[in-house]
Order: C-alpha cells, then structure tokens, then sequence
C-alpha cells in the first residue's frame, strides 16, 4: 500500500494497531489510585484512604501515579507560604508556571486565610501584601490557591483531588474505547 492509498481511506483496519492501554482497561476497575509522595516534602502528609508512595516529582508536592505530568498539588504552611511570595518569589512563580500547563494543578495551604490576614505567621511581611500575591498568582497562573485549617482536611482533600482526576481520565479512556469520543 502506498502512502497515497492510504490518504485516499484505503487502509485495511487490519495494518493499524490497537493501543495496549485499551486491551486492558477492564483490568483498572479493581485499581485504586496511588499518590505519589515528593522525596523532597519533609513533614509529608498522612493518607488514610489512598496508598501512597515517594518519588521526585517535577512539579508539586503530591501527584497521581501514572499522571504525574497531567496533575499535581503543591502544599504550604501558613510560614512556607509567606516565605514563597516574599523571599523566594522567583523560586515559587517557577513553580507556578510549571503547574500551569497541567490539566489539574492546586496550591494547598494549610492555614486559613484569617490567620494570615491576622498576621499570625513568623515574619514581618505584611498581611494583606501576602494573601494579595496568592490572588495574584491564582489569575497570573491559573492555579487555585485552596485554604484548609489543619493537615488532617488538606490529606482528605488532596486524596479526593488524586480520587477525582483519576476517575475522569479512566473514564475518558473508558469513552474512548466505547468508541463514544466524549471530551470532557
């Protein structure tokens, strides 16, 4: 068959493989999704629905397995937060930038907004400067900065995110095998 057969549509169903991710997506039914870890995260969070495993990220603290360059979420305390838009800004836009490209990208900070608005952090950058540069980055970057009280809210909400994405990618893969092409 020559290239130009083929551009006229005469290419035999049989000359084009299948994908290998389709043969087996029967097998994901069963799975649950893991979350990797980043080596580098020095108090990490504790997951008690999802498994969990460390790896080197590129970007963000905990991503998918297996997604890692489609999602990811990078956490800060209420400190790490004030020092990642006064002191290490350059650093932390880079970072930013880096998860604005992906399909689902979130900062999570663990700390309300009150209590940095209260100035209730060890530094004296002023308060309204630091919750004005995370409304700043949110529309610079299009990355979502989410406020959660304590570690215990920002696991269960960083496992329903890793839960979530996981469940749209199967089941785009899903309407993909379906031969339905839905694009969410």
């Amino acid at each position: 068959m020559t290239i130009d057969d083929r551009h006229k549509g005469k290419m035999n169903t049989d000359q084009i493989p299948t994908l290998p991710a389709l043969r087996t997506l029967g097998n994901l039914a069963d799975v649950r999704p893991t979350i990797i870890t980043d080596t580098r995260e020095q108090t990490p969070l504790r997951f008690t629905n999802l498994v969990t495993v460390l790896g080197t990220l590129t970007s963000g603290d905990y991503a998918p397995r297996g997604l890692e360059h489609l999602a990811a979420i990078e956490r800060k305390s209420a400190a790490d937060l004030v020092s990642s838009v006064t002191h290490d800004r350059d650093r932390f836009e880079r970072e930013l930038h880096r998860l604005r490209g992906m399909h689902f990208a979130r900062v999570i900070v663990t700390s309300s907004r009150d209590v940095i608005a209260a100035g209730a952090y060890r530094s004296n950058a002023n308060p309204r400067a630091v919750l004005a540069s995370c409304d700043t980055f949110e529309v610079r970057y299009g990355v979502p900065f989410v406020f959660v009280e304590d570690d215990t809210a920002a696991a269960l909400l960083v496992e329903r995110w890793v839960w979530l994405v996981c469940r749209e990618i199967v089941s785009q893969a899903n309407d993909l095998a379906r031969g339905t092409g839905v694009v969410r």
